[in-house]
């Protein structure tokens, strides 16, 4: 069985005691059992109203470009608030964790109103994109902290989140409504300095990597720019260890690699600012903070075990 059916399976297997929540919610035009009849419930009660208070008065879309969040309880953007936002404003928390992702960080510094902002841009678009809207018609990051390390240099950590994602060896995505996506990038590509070494750019332009190649120049853009004042970058790809149709699915077929992590790392001028890892080895750090047990309650009942 698909790691996204047994987590359907599970997900309405505890829904009601999860929810209280009779599910039946409408997705895609048909009501599901694992799309919540009330959508906002789906976020963690301790975040419910300031998370979608944020979304708004950031003009933020919520996914697939709705005004207020999914219902679907296997959301990865769900996912990702239910781990983060309750930490946003918890520094020891976000302290321990970029610790935990580079030892040299010995601090979380304050982004824009948290210690942890969702759907970032940058201050530019990116490339020939047009928009710098948070969370649709352009390049964005789930999420995104910015460390500070011994040193006193700072870093920004780019976060993208997924939960029970998998691609196929899809289509070329290089058309777009008569519009030729390579050209977006074709000059972030071929720059001499690019952080994406590829000799055929085609090969970039299937999911997964297509949002990574995008992300991957976001991060070095804005630390070519020196956003926040850090000059260098990781990008972190949190995704479930038990995920296999993801980490270890080729779906350009050019590539070389045995796992996905291992691809792309072979395109990469700086692999070891790439790092994947599961959603509990990402947070396991705040069980070492103050309050945090009733969060990880949640986050283990819901999503980890």
């Amino acid at each position: 069985m698909k790691y996204i059916d047994r987590e359907r399976e599970k997900a309405i297997e505890k829904r009601e005691e999860l929810f209280h929540d009779p599910g039946n919610g409408i997705f895609l035009g048909k009501e599901r059992e694992f799309v919540l009849s009330e959508p906002e419930i789906n976020l963690w009660e301790g975040i419910r109203e300031d998370a979608i208070n944020y979304f708004s008065k950031n003009n933020i879309s919520w996914w697939n470009g709705k005004s207020k969040p999914s219902g679907h309880i296997l959301s990865s953007q769900i996912a990702c608030l239910n781990h983060l936002y309750p930490l946003r404003q918890r520094k020891d928390c976000c302290d321990a964790i970029l610790n935990n992702i580079e030892g040299q960080i010995n601090s979380a510094l304050f982004v824009d109103t948290g210690f942890i902002e969702f759907e970032k841009t940058g201050i530019k678009p990116l490339g020939k994109e047009k928009s710098i809207q948070r969370g649709a018609n352009s390049t964005s990051i789930d999420a995104l902290m910015v460390g500070e390390k011994e040193n006193g240099k700072r870093i920004l950590v780019l976060i993208e989140w997924k939960y029970t994602e998998s691609y196929s060896n899809n289509s070329l995505l290089i058309s777009e409504s008569g519009k030729n996506r390579l050209k977006v990038y074709e000059e972030l590509l071929n720059d001499l300095n690019s952080p994406i070494l590829c000799d055929n750019f085609e090969n970039l332009f299937y999911e997964p990597y297509y949002q990574l190649m995008r992300q991957t120049l976001l991060a070095w853009e804005m630390s070519k720019r020196k956003e926040y004042k850090a000059d260098d970058w990781l990008h972190i790809h949190v995704i479930p260890k038990e995920n296999y149709e993801l980490r270890n699915t080729i779906t350009s077929k050019n590539l070389i690699g045995n796992t996905l992590e291992e691809s792309w790392k072979k395109l990469l001028r700086f692999p070891e600012k790439y790092i994947v890892i599961s959603p509990e080895d990402f947070i396991s750090p705040i069980s070492n903070c103050s309050g945090t047990k009733i969060l990880l309650d949640y986050l283990t009942k819901r999503y980890w075990k």
